[in-house]
């Protein structure tokens, strides 16, 4: 099978050029309940990946506003400053490379920033990026977490049936990377998690599993794989519902969020929406023979 970036697995992968993808999540503004960040540092764990470039901190930090954390490894102590570093794996079985960006998002210098990072990006041979970032909503915690997918690339916009954003105001650095990974002719997908406002503390499994589930869909790796997530998931959840039923004006606006995103999913059952799903149907299983 081959995802939208052109990985392939398995024997087909044999051969075949290999693809680079990037993939970015900072801490910070962008980052909802730790979400994008957890789910970054999940796929640097299960993929065993190697560091090999970080950013130099001094540059880019305010260290009164983001502070370096003292740190303890039995009896030796040291200071942990914030930076941004990029760890890179070749999934197994495939012919994908990744490249991990996990950075706390900069206090100043954002162009030089960014302009350090696709240095690297090209110095990495990147070909796509990928960038997850999570936001508070008005949304069910007992309902699938919301992952919204938008790109200005009209090529991945007919692979995936998603339009470019239509978002207008501040951003963080999440859109201004990808903003300077678009002119730089790497085409980019943003992928964001919608994690319910009344939940907002860190962390935050479910948000984190739903945006895993989601790369999944796009890369064609098996990127999850891991039951203590699931679990951890289902853990948060019911840790919610027992702080709902304690508090009967929670359990009634829960109550209200879910009617509302119920409502609002009935005509997804059909007309354009099934359309739409079949015409993804009938691209894979052309892509599979």
């Amino acid at each position: 099978m081959t995802s939208i970036f052109g990985v392939r697995t398995g024997e087909d992968a044999a051969g075949r050029d290999r693809v680079t993808v990037m993939i970015a999540a900072f801490e910070g503004w962008n980052d909802a309940g730790d979400a994008a960040s957890d789910a970054l540092n999940r796929l640097d764990e299960r993929w065993a990946a190697s560091r090999v470039a970080a950013l130099d901190s001094d540059s880019y930090y305010d260290f009164q506003f983001t502070r370096p954390m003292v740190v303890r490894t039995g009896a030796e102590r040291h200071i942990q400053w914030p930076t941004t570093w990029l760890s890179t794996v070749s999934v197994p079985n495939s012919n994908l490379d990744v490249v991990l960006v996990h950075g706390v998002e900069p206090s100043y210098r954002w162009r030089a920033y960014t302009a350090d990072l696709m240095a690297h990006a090209t110095d990495l041979g990147v070909d796509y990026l990928v960038l997850l970032g999570a936001l508070l909503a008005d949304v069910p915690h007992t309902r699938p977490i919301p992952v919204s997918v938008s790109t200005d690339d009209a090529a991945l916009q007919e692979e995936l049936n998603a339009d470019p954003s239509t978002y207008e105001g501040p951003t963080g650095i999440l859109g201004v990377l990808g903003g300077v990974a678009e002119l730089a002719g790497i085409p980019t997908v943003s992928l964001w998690a919608a994690v319910p406002h009344y939940v907002a503390q860190a962390p935050s499994p479910k948000a984190q599993l739903a945006l895993l589930n989601r790369l999944e869909e796009l890369v064609h790796i098996p990127v999850v794989g891991d039951a203590e997530l699931k679990e951890d998931a289902e853990a948060w959840e019911r840790g919610v519902d027992e702080l709902a039923t304690e508090d009967p004006e929670i359990q009634a606006y829960v109550h209200q969020l879910e009617e509302a995103k119920d409502t609002a999913e009935l005509p997804e059952a059909s007309g354009e929406s099934i359309a739409r799903e079949f015409e993804r149907y009938l691209k894979r299983r052309g892509k599979e023979r």
